[in-house]
């Protein structure tokens, strides 16, 4: 689950980056992408983990 989230997450955001906010960097929208999956797979890692020490 955590993987496929962060898989979507890559090109969603970079979709993103390129029509909505119009950035033209390519560089800039992969820093950016990169940084969201990242951030999404350690959010995503943090609540299962909070989950796994309630049921211990």
């Amino acid at each position: 689950m955590q993987e496929l989230l962060t898989a979507i997450t890559y090109p969603v955001v970079w979709l993103i980056c390129s029509y909505i906010l119009k950035i033209e960097s390519g560089l800039t929208k992969l820093l950016v992408s990169l940084t969201a999956a990242i951030l999404v797979y350690v959010l995503v890692g943090i609540k299962l983990s909070g989950r796994e020490d309630k049921k211990n």
